[in-house]
């Protein structure tokens, strides 16, 4: 026979009793949601000794009422304390879901500081242990996930060939249009093989693939770690003595890190090629014309260049992707808001890094006149 839960202020104290379950509590919710606000506003101390069941329900329904943080005296038994525990690990603060408090800004910009430190933390934490896998692999080749590497190579790689092809020939095209309207006014129409070349081989060819490769296949990658953590699969492989490390998370490094550069190469072409048409269709600049100068006006540096930041850009995309997916709690809020964590925190570090590209690289493949 269950007893009701009560609740009681005894000595600055407040006591609760009874089981508190969902069951129990929800004939009295409205009540009990009253009286744990009051007895939250008071600053008294908390005893959950005397409870005799509590389940997870119950535990969130404290939680929020101590506005996800311990009391500063709490009696209670181990076994109900790892029940609220595992609440508290569950859940996510203000900043982490990107909503600012303002009757709290230190605290919130604290807790914001704190988990660009914990994200920092944990992305050293795969690439180390990434560092350790090669180290094993080395020592025993046979070993190494080849199925899982190529069917990465193939969901990421070549099922992205048409949509990079679209979105580079579309981005050529508008490149060769507007850049040939200015050229005509001052009458430097050969001038649109230098624009075309370094602006698409060097910067936009690698960061358009980038972008495009995290929004869709880093989400991908995020979303597939994630819904193992849910189905507790990555428990499982555990449990079996398989590394999750070389058989999840190495695979989608090396094949993206692989990957990228080729898709770079293979949009940039498309992207030449579309700006090609234009400059015929708008400038008269036939295609032959066009291939020879573009050997001149853009030296084999900036293909290097290109090609070097691909290579930089996928392994980026594919760490942050594995990272953010391994971080998923067992909840599908938690999956959804590191799916959409793995995508931004991705296009801003692929950013972030092409700018350290060109801050370093800014001597390297420019003509000089």
């Amino acid at each position: 026979m269950s007893e009701p839960p009560r609740l009681q202020i005894e000595s600055g104290r407040v006591v609760l009793s009874g089981d508190w379950t969902l069951a129990s509590i929800l004939p009295t919710l409205a009540v009990l949601a009253q009286q744990l606000d009051d007895a939250q506003k008071s600053c008294l101390d908390w005893d959950l000794g005397t409870i005799t069941r509590l389940d997870s329900a119950a535990a969130v329904f404290l939680w929020r009422t101590w506005n996800e943080s311990w009391p500063s005296k709490l009696l209670i038994s181990d076994m109900h304390r790892h029940v609220i525990l595992r609440v508290a690990e569950t859940s996510l603060p203000n900043a982490v879901h990107g909503r600012w408090d303002f009757r709290r800004p230190l605290e919130t910009l604290g807790a914001a500081v704190i988990g660009l430190f914990l994200m920092l933390r944990g992305l050293v934490v795969v690439y180390g242990q990434l560092l350790l896998d090669l180290g094993y692999l080395l020592r025993h080749p046979q070993e190494m996930p080849w199925k899982e590497v190529s069917a990465t190579i193939y969901k990421a790689g070549a099922q992205a060939l048409p949509v990079t092809a679209l979105v580079g020939f579309l981005i050529g095209v508008t490149i060769s249009y507007l850049s040939a309207l200015q050229l005509r006014t001052f009458g430097a129409d050969l001038f649109i093989v230098n624009i075309l070349g370094i602006a698409i081989i060097r910067e936009l060819g690698p960061v358009l693939v980038a972008v495009l490769v995290a929004g869709r296949s880093g989400s991908a990658m995020t979303a597939q770690i994630g819904v193992m953590r849910v189905t507790e699969e990555i428990d499982a492989l555990a449990a079996m003595g398989i590394s999750r490390s070389i058989r999840i998370v190495l695979p989608k490094m090396v094949a993206l890190t692989i990957v990228l550069p080729l898709l770079v190469m293979w949009a940039s072409s498309i992207a030449l090629l579309g700006g090609m048409l234009s400059a015929l269709l708008q400038l008269d600049i036939s295609l032959g014309f066009f291939v020879d100068s573009l050997q001149r006006a853009v030296p084999v540096a900036n293909l290097v260049i290109g090609l070097s930041k691909g290579l930089v850009f996928g392994f980026v995309i594919a760490w942050v992707a594995c990272y953010f997916g391994l971080r998923v709690k067992p909840n599908t809020e938690s999956l959804s808001a590191n799916t959409t964590a793995s995508v931004v925190t991705a296009i801003t570090l692929v950013i972030l890094v092409d700018a350290i590209f060109a801050i370093f690289t800014r001597n390297f493949g420019i003509p000089q006149l």
